[in-house]
């Protein structure tokens, strides 16, 4: 069922209405009891239906590997099993205490 949108002539009062298609549109206002008329609508939401609208619908795995591979470094740095560069990503020397 579709909600409707009103405008009163007369005070000017605003007010939407849930209601049957088949339901004659209403003729007085619920603020004042004067004539109101019903207004042009935006219509419904939209629909996605299908796949292709989420993120993981339309990604292939080739595309799915290739941005893992371009994935930032953890927080605490690359491990040496898994650094590409040694010479770039060399860890930070500890501080001594003392």
């Amino acid at each position: 069922m579709p909600t409707y949108e009103y405008l009163c002539e007369s005070c000017g009062h605003r007010f939407e209405q849930f209601q049957s298609i088949k339901a004659e549109p209403l003729k007085k206002c619920p603020a004042c009891k004067k004539k109101v008329k019903r207004l042009i609508g935006g219509g419904a939401g939209i629909i996605f239906k299908g796949s292709g609208f989420y993120q993981t619908d339309y990604r292939s795995s080739k595309y799915k590997e290739a941005a893992s591979k371009d994935a930032p470094a953890p927080q605490g740095g690359c491990g040496p099993e898994s650094c590409k560069s040694p010479e770039v990503c060399k860890p930070a020397p500890k501080k001594k205490k003392g």
